[in-house]
This record gives C-alpha cells, structure tokens and sequence, in this order.
C-alpha cells in the first residue's frame, strides 16, 4: 500500500484514512451514516467511562465510547478527522452551523472584561455577533483594518485576547498578511501570561487555496454549508485547531446543543469533502475568466478578484493563495460595481434574477449554481451604515459566487442584462 505520506490530499480526500477509531473495521468503501441519537452500553460501569472520557485529553488516544449523539457519534468523528487533514490540523470539531462553530470558539476563548480585535469587514451574522451580542457578557470589540499600522498599537491593550478575521474578507476580497499578525501576535505574547489567540475564518479561501494553520494561526473556521458541502443541501460549521483546544470546543457544543446531524455530516463527507478540489478547479478558471470579462466591459467601474493583477493585493495573493500542490489560487468569488447609480445595479441584478439561466439570486456561495447578491442590500444590510461606508460595501457593490456552468453560457446572461441597463 502506498505510504501515507506520500498521498496528495486530493487522493486523501476521496479516499479518507486507511482507519478510523470511529468504526470497528478499516478503508470503507462508502462509509455508514448513525441513525440513533443514543448508543447501547455492555454496563454501567462502561457507562461513567463514556462520560469521563469524553472531552478529557488524557483519553483522547482511546478508542471513544459512544453514549449520546450530542456528545460525539461516529459519522461526525470521521467528517472531523478529514476536514483536520484538509486544513493540516491536528483536531477539528464540527458543528451544525458555520455560526455556531464562531459563536462557540468565541465564547469559549473570551470572558467577562476581555476584549476582541476584529477586521472592519466581516460576515453581516458575524458582525451581529460581536458588535451586538458578546457585549452582553461584558466582552467589549474594536474593530479596525488589520493591514494597517493600528493593529500593533491595538494589541498592546492589555484586556484584548483574541484576533479575528477572514483569511478573504466578505465581500471585499482583502487578503490580511497571515505572516506579520502572527508576528506581531507573537511578539506581544512573549510579554504576556494569557497569550492572545489568532482566529481566521478560512471559509471564501477554502483548504484548497489556504491554510492557515501553516502560517501559525490558533484556529481555524470552516462554514462546511459553502464550498465543502458544495451543493446546497446541507448546513455544518468546523473549528480546526491543535489537540489541546478539543475538550473545551467539544463541551461548549454540547452545552450549546450546536451539534451537526449525521445525515449532514454523511453528506458532506461522502459528496463534499471527496470532490471539494475538483469543483473548487473548475469554478475558479471560470471565475478568472469572469472576472477578466468584467473588468473588460465598459459598463463596469471596477471588478475585484485576487487573480487579477489589478487587485491591490495581488502580490499578497499569489503568496498565500496556494494548493496544497503548489498552484496559484485565486477563489470563486467575484465582487464588483457598475458605473451609474444604485439603481442601475438594482435592475441589472432584478434582470439577471428574472431572465437569467446560470445566474441565480440567492445568498451563501460556493455552490455548483452561480449565485449573485448585493450585499448593502442583503448579507451586510445590518452592518451599521458608517462601518459599510468604512469598508466600501455601498449599494452598487455585486458579489458574485461562480458555480460550475458552461463558461460562455454564464458570459452570455452577464452579457444580455448589462446590455439592458
């Protein structure tokens, strides 16, 4: 047998590990799904060490002892061990939602009177999240640009003990210099006694185009319900981190009762995760192409996409953005502006809407449909007017989520709704 070493993930992702503690036998062809939400014991006394051992460190090299779903059960266990391959990480622990795997990761590095740093642009739910529901708890925020010279003034607050950001901002596709925030982050730890911890939301990026794990950051979110999924149909979050950070994530899940369902977590692993790189292939040479076509036309202002040279992170990009074979990158989303006002957007997207074949109007992203949305109007809507002005969401901003259409069919509707306009 081929030394496991030697596999690429693109075969690791097919094929899975050769074992796995999660079932009692080895190298499943398709792997079986649970269907029970509590699990028959041989005594009580197995009973007490299914509870003792779950989430305790010390048993974590032990086969598990199934008792309730809601603590671990075996589809989810195996959907964990390959997201953590796929991000380099030791551990991953999956939830139902991409915002219960943030909710949970944040309340459970984060206490009363400590403080988050935040990026200017984030998810709409996200920024709902810490602006709105984590001062409850008497846990405070700021939010700034991370590539900028403020972040290491900020870090040396003493109250702050988490950073957060996506690795590619939504919907503005900035990149943040993985390599000088570890720097900073770990420049101000050596003079700290509780270290501040990196937190990234990897989920425009993918483990096919980034991974950062590998540049030193803590964890690492995935909303499965995107690209990883793939196809619509199911909703999971991911956390993925190094083996010490598993017992807390795994108790806050269960305390929150943010577990995943097997059937989702069957899913995604046996459609998702075993064509995640070729979908994510094909939809981002179309999404190149796309982009190219945008920035081309003369009824587009401007078009931002890190595969074109004309992002001002394109250096940045073609650093980070990396398979794990070596290759440049780029992604599958698109966000860009039509001159004119808002109200040409809107027609153009109502037409696109109403008229268009490859192109739906839908939120969530990296599907195999082309998806597009405004997101002053609806993702970030919430985001409060002075912080979306702060990041250039205004109304005319397009975000577009390529799927896997026929290239000319998808340049064919773009084509027939910006004549109209």
């Amino acid at each position: 047998m081929t030394k496991k070493k030697s596999l690429s993930p693109r075969s690791r992702s097919i094929h899975g590990p050769s074992s796995t503690d999660a079932w009692e036998f080895s190298h499943h062809l398709v792997p079986p799904m649970t269907a029970s939400t509590t699990f028959r014991l041989k005594s009580l006394k197995r009973g007490a060490q299914g509870f003792t051992s779950f989430a305790n460190l010390k048993a974590s090299d032990k086969k598990p002892i199934w008792v309730y779903d809601r603590l671990d059960e075996p589809t989810t266990l195996m959907l964990e061990e390959q997201i953590a391959a796929m991000e380099g990480g030791d551990k991953a622990v999956c939830f139902g939602s991409g915002m219960g795997a943030i909710s949970a990761l944040l309340l459970s590095l984060l206490e009363k009177d400590r403080k988050i740093l935040a990026h200017r642009t984030l998810y709409g739910c996200t920024d709902s999240l810490i602006a709105n529901w984590l001062p409850r708890f008497g846990i405070t925020s700021k939010m700034l640009d991370f590539n900028s010279k403020d972040l290491e003034t900020e870090l040396k607050d003493p109250a702050v003990s988490v950073l957060y950001f996506e690795t590619i901002s939504n919907p503005m596709l900035e990149l943040i210099d993985l390599e000088r925030v570890v720097r900073l982050v770990k420049k101000e730890n050596a003079k700290r006694k509780n270290p501040i911890r990196i937190v990234v939301d990897n989920t425009f990026a993918t483990p096919w185009s980034l991974r950062p794990l590998d540049w030193g950051v803590d964890f690492v979110i995935q909303s499965l319900t995107k690209n990883i999924s793939g196809f619509g149909t199911e909703m999971g979050g991911a956390i993925i981190t190094r083996k010490e950070f598993e017992p807390i994530l795994k108790v806050a899940r269960k305390d929150f009762g943010a577990v995943i369902h097997p059937s989702s977590a069957w899913h995604i692993l046996v459609f998702g995760v075993s064509t995640q790189s070729l979908r994510f292939e094909q939809q981002q040479r179309t999404s190149m192409k796309v982009a190219q076509y945008l920035e081309s036309h003369p009824k587009v202002e401007s078009v931002i996409y890190p595969g074109l040279k004309s992002h001002p992170q394109h250096k940045l990009a073609r650093k980070l953005l990396r398979s794990p074979e070596g290759d440049f990158c780029p992604g599958t989303m698109i966000s860009f502006r039509l001159k004119g006002s808002a109200e040409k957007c809107e027609r153009f997207v109502d037409d696109l809407a109403e008229n268009s074949y490859t192109v739906t109007l839908a939120v969530s992203l990296g599907l195999v449909k082309t998806l597009v949305e405004v997101p002053g109007f609806m993702t970030h809507s919430a985001v409060p007017e002075e912080r979306r002005d702060a990041s250039s969401i205004d109304p005319r901003l397009i975000r577009l989520s390529v799927g896997l259409e026929n290239t000319k069919d998808l340049l064919s509707d773009l084509e027939q709704a910006l004549k109209k306009i």
